[in-house]
């Protein structure tokens, strides 16, 4: 003995044995079976979602449209015995059987529900034609114990354009009246447009009216409300100032008099201060001077005693210095007087020979003074034009350049031509 259970999705028939009529258990039912002496059938209440197509069908005006619909269908399994129809029609048969059996039923329906329609009805009322496929199509498959659960129009379409160029004229139609529409909406809103915008105006002015009544009376009646409270108030302060007027008088005689007694106490204060910083002057200062000004005094003394015997001693040594360097400037004045006497005799008898001599003599020291600031420069750079020297020779030229200059200047300035009287020995020594 086998316990055979029915899962929820399912149809199980038991037939055999002790089963006068088979026994149809769905919905998870179970019952104990005897192998060989029972049979079990199972038949799935699954849903099967069938896709409709019907190619090329010329409904009542003879154009050739396709349709394609979605049909949900399932095996009953709630009535008895629309259950045994199905068990007596598909027991023992594959799903796909079924769904074959299903699909060509529900493709005839179709394909004869196309024809007595036009393609207009078809395009504009597809509940309608989806409701008469449904309608046909549940009656006959009911009969073998399928129910159709659902059955949708999924598309309309034709290979001759017939359905685009009735949307084409239906499309132009909507725009033409959509154009019209809205030019009377547009004609009829500027109607409505321009009477609210005068009904708004003429209520506006009345307000305006009103609002301008009301401000004149409310500023005739605040101005006299104004000037009862400025006659009021100015009432209220002039005797406001009177009493303020009053009492700050008062203050400022209490005022004088607290100052009056400040003023005596700080005169007597002030004495008090001055009586003590005499004192404090006496012990502090005048005292202490006056023992620092007899300090001073007897130093003064002592110092300018001191300073005496220093002058003193000071004028013998500078009297006595005087008189040593006297004696010498007069020997010194006198062996330079005798050297000059002696050069003036000299010069007296050479003439023009000692002045050269003496020009001869000075000439290198001045060579000498002329060639100091070359010997002081760091760096000397020299441009040739292409005809002259360069070098250190150069150099040598610019201050042979000026010497030769000499026997001019002192011709200038003493008269005596060295070139003259050396017959030419300057110019040939400073060569």
């Amino acid at each position: 003995m086998v316990f055979a259970t029915c899962g929820p999705n399912e149809v199980m028939v038991v037939s055999g044995l002790c089963h006068g009529e088979p026994l149809y258990l769905s919905g998870g039912g179970r019952v104990f079976v005897l192998p060989g002496i029972h049979k079990i059938d199972r038949l799935s209440l699954n849903t099967m979602t069938l896709k409709v197509e019907t190619q090329r069908v010329y409904t009542t005006l003879g154009v050739a449209v396709s349709v394609t619909g979605v049909a949900q269908v399932k095996i009953e399994g709630e009535r008895i015995n629309v259950l045994k129809s199905a068990c007596q029609h598909f027991l023992g048969k594959s799903e796909k059987q079924i769904r074959y059996i299903a699909l060509e039923t529900l493709e005839g329906h179709q394909r004869a529900i196309m024809g007595n329609m036009t393609v207009e009805q078809l395009y504009q009322d597809r509940k309608t034609f989806s409701k008469h496929v449904f309608e046909v199509a549940s009656s006959d498959l009911m009969n073998m114990g399928i129910i159709v659960i659902s059955y949708t129009l999924k598309d309309i379409h034709d290979s001759e354009g017939y359905l685009k160029a009735l949307g084409q004229a239906r499309t132009a139609q909507v725009k033409r009246d959509a154009r019209i529409g809205e030019s009377e909406a547009k004609r009829d809103s500027g109607i409505k447009q321009a009477l609210a915008e005068e009904s708004q105006m003429k209520s506006k002015y009345e307000n305006e009216q009103k609002v301008a009544a009301a401000e004149r009376d409310y500023h005739i009646e605040k101005a006299k409300f104004d000037e009862q409270v400025r006659t009021q108030q100015a009432q209220a302060d002039m005797a406001y100032d009177l009493q303020a007027a009053i009492q700050r008088q008062k203050i400022k005689e209490e005022k004088m008099k607290i100052i009056e007694v400040e003023r005596s106490q700080q005169i007597h204060v002030m004495e008090q201060e001055i009586l003590r910083k005499e004192k404090e002057l006496e012990a502090e200062i005048r005292r202490p001077a006056e023992a620092e000004r007899f300090k001073k005094e007897k130093l003064a003394e002592a110092s300018a005693i001191e300073i005496q015997l220093k002058a003193e001693a000071q004028a013998q040594s500078i009297k006595l210095k005087g008189e040593a360097e006297a004696a010498a400037i007069r020997a010194r004045a006198k062996a330079e007087a005798e050297q000059m006497t002696q050069k003036a005799e000299a010069w007296k008898q050479y003439q023009d020979a000692a002045l050269v001599d003496m020009v001869l003599e000075t000439l290198p020291r001045v060579v000498a003074e002329v060639a100091t600031p070359l010997s002081n420069v760091n760096n000397i750079k020299l441009v040739s034009t292409g005809g002259s020297e360069v070098g250190a020779s150069k150099l040598t030229g610019e201050v042979l350049s000026i010497v030769e200059c000499l026997p001019k200047m002192i011709n200038t300035m003493t008269g005596v031509d060295i070139a003259k009287a050396t017959g030419g020995r300057s110019n040939r020594i400073a060569a």
